[in-house]
């Protein structure tokens, strides 16, 4: 049995890998590319109830997956390139044409199914500067996956053509160099894992205040009278636990300002600023939007206060039964 037979199990592995790790790269970069376009390039109609920070997790998971996959990847085409250098008969072989054409194909179904969706969301009246931005990312994928594969299967070809050559050699370190600049970007609008959890913190107090106002308006509604602290609110028969900071464990502040009137203080690590802001300003509407929460606890860095004022007409007071 020849090193090459002999080895034949192993390589199948090896280009089987190459493919899942490439469709797995493509996507993400995909992903990532399309979240910095609708950030940098806002749609008024697709982005009407949507802040910045809502694409933030679609990036964070993307970059966690091409900072894993990615370089799986790229060694896996180097070790199979170099294999190939030291074995020249294996150019020949059929199992591995027949691999690089799976791996064309694979990585040609993953774009068909990306430009479908693409081509519905132009249907659907996004004619827009980040349509375009977003079939240029396609047509960039699709080029370099084809680019690449398709040389693969004619290396021998590029050889004659020193220039030709220079640039198959030089091509793999472009689209190293463009991912690296992927991910790099990503941590700058993103943030860092350090400054993400900080403003998971912040996130965590706004809620935590989200929760003790609709303590106190239950309050008000069942005893027509506010409490006059936090300690008057928590109730073993009813579960209500009032949320104390996350980060330090103290009370959040509360004063009564009048009869239906109260007041919420926290301090707070980050600003909410524009990131966390629809950037179009939303309509009057008379029942709660996504994103209104957002709106509603609009903070800066250090201790920030909000006054609420209870309509009675709107929330009425809770009947007794007798």
């Amino acid at each position: 049995m020849s090193d090459i037979t002999k080895n034949i199990q192993r390589d199948v592995f090896m280009y089987l890998l190459a493919i899942i790790t490439l469709v797995v790269s493509t996507v993400s970069f995909g992903i990532l590319v399309f979240q910095y376009i609708n950030i940098y390039f806002p749609d008024i109609l697709a982005d009407y109830y949507f802040s910045r920070s809502e694409y933030f997790g679609s990036i964070r998971q993307s970059l966690a997956t091409l900072i894993v996959v990615f370089p799986v990847y790229v060694w896996v085409s180097r070790f199979l390139r170099r294999d190939v250098e030291a074995n020249p008969e294996k150019k020949d072989l059929k199992i591995r044409k027949w691999l690089l054409y799976l791996t064309v194909f694979a990585a040609g179904l993953t774009i068909i199914g990306d430009l479908v969706a693409l081509l519905n969301t132009f249907l659907e009246g996004e004619i827009t500067a980040r349509f375009i931005l977003k079939v240029l990312t396609i047509f960039f994928i699709a080029g370099s996956v084809f680019y690449y594969y398709l040389n693969e299967l004619r290396h021998g070809e590029a050889k004659k053509d020193a220039w030709k050559g220079l640039g198959i050699r030089m091509f793999p370190w472009v689209v190293i160099a463009v991912a690296l600049a992927a991910v790099v970007f990503g941590f700058f609008v993103a943030g860092s894992p350090t400054g993400r959890r900080t403003e998971k913190f912040d996130e965590r107090r706004v809620n935590d205040l989200s929760v003790i106002q609709s303590q106190v308006i239950s309050y008000w509604q069942n005893k027509d009278v506010l409490p006059g602290n936090l300690d008057e609110l928590p109730n073993d028969l009813l579960g209500v636990v009032v949320p104390k900071d996350p980060k330090t464990g103290n009370a959040y502040e509360y004063k009564v300002m009048g009869d239906l009137k109260f007041q919420l203080c926290a301090t707070f690590e980050t600003s909410s600023g524009e990131d966390n802001k629809s950037r179009i300003k939303p309509m009057s509407l008379s029942y709660p939007y996504p994103g209104g929460e957002i709106e509603t606890w609009q903070h800066g860095i250090g201790r920030a206060c909000f006054e609420r004022t209870i309509d009675p007409d709107f929330f009425r007071i809770e009947p007794r039964s007798l």
